[in-house]
């Protein structure tokens, strides 16, 4: 019986997923499985728990959003994504994991990468005592100003 070209790629999508969860040492449960197709399926993104939860439910996946936070802390400590925090209690996933800063748009609750190149640090500081510098995670809050809301509006 031949495979029709939907069902190929869904079978090539979904062994590419077991596969990268198995390569982090993640046993691909029906949960992961279908919450990392839903991240990584359309390329880079930042998603919040919440949000995560949501597109789960309209996919007709049957998740809680413990479970949402648990397999998002699992892919995180497994280094398939990154945590941002943006806004008070609200971390978003960053689905790639390079080197790399964010403008969080407040009035859109979106996080955005900045273009690489864009951002030039200076001097880090040292380390104290005992530690290395691992990652510099820069965000730059942005909003709209009154000029381009009233010609958004208008």
């Amino acid at each position: 019986m031949a495979l029709s070209g939907m069902e190929k790629q869904t079978r090539t999508q979904g062994f590419c997923v077991f596969e990268r969860l198995r390569s982090v040492g993640l046993r691909p449960t029906r949960q992961r499985v279908a919450l990392c197709n839903l991240m990584f399926g359309s390329g880079d993104r930042h998603l919040s728990a919440e949000e995560l939860y949501e597109e789960a439910h309209k996919a007709g996946e049957t998740v809680s959003l413990a479970t949402v936070y648990n397999t998002l802390h699992q892919f995180t400590d497994a280094g398939l994504v990154r945590p941002l925090s943006a806004e008070g209690q609200r971390t978003y996933f960053d689905t790639n994991t390079s080197d790399h800063h964010h403008f969080f748009i407040e009035e859109e609750n979106e996080m955005v990468d900045i273009p690489l190149g864009a951002l030039k640090l200076g001097e880090l500081p040292k380390a104290p005592e005992g530690m290395e510098i691992v990652n510099v995670d820069v965000v730059v809050r942005v909003r709209r100003t009154k000029n381009a809301s009233a010609d958004a509006n208008g």
